[in-house]
């Protein structure tokens, strides 16, 4: 029986969204972002499938009504239990882990890539691709792969330890393929790398789309982040092949793809994306929640919100607020924003830094605050000093308030601040402390772009924005004639993007 298009697009669709260490079990932009999208639409259902830590991190937002369920997804947790396979199922898991490991190493393998990761989730949803991965025939494999002649890893003489070490890591980040992953409806990531993997099997054994929206570069945080792991580099090669392989299958095999800036668009297209499944999609804030931030303290003081990590540069921050003191004796340096679990030694790091460079007294970490509105209007100017960013929440939210803003120039924030803050280089402490010092000397300037930062939030990047558009996305993807998906490693079929309201790649 025909069904007419517009009742096929009035059913509500079921949505699952796939997060890592985000919604709902912690606190900051992304975690802002999915509360947003989950709460501007009761009328729709969700499910959330959340990748964590260890599983007992707590549920730290209100879950609406319309949430059936979450479930936690720990990959540094007690190993799952289950059985390796033997015989025959035995022989194919091992195959197709062989072609999973070549295609991490060997350039002229990469093909083979989607169909052993399938393979390996069928093996995942069995209960049987952990215990498979560790134990030593797991190990013997790719002890043999990385030694074979004409591989560039070999010349780095990979031992024992490398494969232990390697083999343990993929084993974690291949846990997500144990998840009950949707059989229906849409699946939607709201970052990329492991989240993912329960979508692409879910797409793969039951056709469900798949929507990806990442707002940093999740492949260019692991390039920075495995910079200073502390691995050799045989094991770096082969963690590092699978997020990359992993970032091209996904930009690959998605419904749709929608960065929340131009930045990110050109590392997914640079990935194998196809430019006509790509939609930019800026996040937005609700400008009656965040009103102008009223007077300015009296005392000269630079503040900072969001979480401490190393991926927010605060040494950096630090070393400029140095430079500033030289100039301006009172200024204060105020930093909002938790500290995550395992993040201790990273603050204490900041700390020790401004006490080295006699700022103790001067910068304070005062931690969560209840009302993030108080973050912005306890400064002057708002700092953002990241190394990477999709586009920041923290900083829409500051320009909404009608704050001046210095901002590294990383993933969108140059889109977001336009000629309303001023941008800087990241890791450079000097241009950061001239900006600031620029603004603080002219409050007249100040005044001038927080009202204009405020005006560009109500233009173009308010909440309303941000919901209908996806609203509407998941309507045409849950809609039957948007359900085929391209073949394994394949290229995308016409008819995915057919009659999706695709913008020009300029936008």
């Amino acid at each position: 029986m025909h069904i007419p298009h517009d009742a096929r697009r009035s059913a509500a669709p079921r949505v699952t969204l796939l997060t890592e260490g985000t919604y709902p079990h912690s606190h900051g932009g992304v975690s802002v972002w999915c509360d947003q999208l989950v709460t501007g639409m009761p009328d729709i259902a969700f499910d959330v499938l959340a990748v964590t830590g260890t599983g007992r991190e707590p549920v730290v937002w209100d879950i609406p009504a319309q949430v059936g369920r979450v479930v936690s997804v720990p990959m540094w947790g007690p190993a799952p239990e289950g059985q390796a396979p033997y015989g025959r199922h035995g022989r194919r898991l091992a195959q197709s882990y062989e072609r999973f490991v070549t295609a991490l190493l060997d350039p002229r393998a990469e093909s083979g890539f989607g169909p052993a990761l399938y393979a390996l989730a069928r093996a995942g949803e069995d209960g049987r691709l952990s215990p498979f991965l560790r134990g030593n025939q797991a190990l013997g494999i790719l002890t043999a792969v990385w030694n074979r002649p004409g591989l560039a890893v070999r010349e780095a003489r990979p031992t024992l330890h490398d494969a232990v070490t390697a083999t343990a890591l993929l084993e974690h980040a291949l846990r997500p393929l144990a998840a009950p992953y949707p059989t229906a409806g849409v699946a939607h990531a709201v970052s990329g790398g492991v989240a993912v993997l329960p979508g692409l099997a879910a797409l793969e054994r039951h056709g469900v789309p798949l929507l990806l929206t990442e707002h940093g570069v999740y492949l260019r945080e692991r390039y920075l982040g495995y910079r200073t792991a502390p691995y050799r580099w045989p094991v770096k090669a082969l963690v590092l092949g699978f997020f990359r392989l992993l970032a091209e299958e996904t930009y690959r095999r998605a419904a749709l793809i929608t960065p929340g800036n131009r930045y990110n668009r050109l590392w997914e297209e640079h990935g194998g994306a196809a430019p006509d499944a790509i939609r930019t999609v800026y996040n937005g804030v609700d400008p009656a929640a965040f009103p102008p931030a009223g007077p300015e303290p009296t005392d000269p003081v630079l503040s900072w919100a969001g979480r401490v990590d190393p991926i927010k540069d605060l040494e950096t921050l630090i070393r400029a607020f140095a430079l500033v003191r030289e100039r301006v004796p009172a200024a204060r340096l105020r930093l909002f924003g938790g500290t995550p679990r395992g993040g201790e030694g990273y603050r204490e790091r900041c700390e020790a830094l401004a006490a080295e460079l006699g700022q103790g007294a001067s910068v304070t970490f005062e931690g969560r605050v209840e009302d993030i509105r108080d973050a912005y209007a306890a400064g002057n100017v708002v700092m953002l000093s990241s190394i990477s960013e999709g586009f920041p929440f923290t900083l829409i939210e500051a320009m909404s308030c009608g704050r001046a803003t210095v901002s590294t120039d990383v993933g969108g924030v140059r889109e977001a601040v336009g000629d309303t803050g001023l941008v800087v280089p990241p890791r450079d402490p000097a241009a950061m402390a001239a900006a600031a010092l620029e603004l603080l000397a002219d409050p007249a300037r100040r005044r001038r772009m927080g009202e204009g930062a405020r005006l560009r939030v109500i233009e173009q990047f308010t909440l309303r924005q941000t919901i209908d558009t996806f609203r509407a996305i998941y309507q045409e993807l849950s809609d039957p004639g948007l359900r085929e998906s391209p073949p394994v490693g394949g290229a995308r079929p016409q008819s995915a993007v057919d009659g999706f309201p695709v913008r020009s790649a300029a936008v």
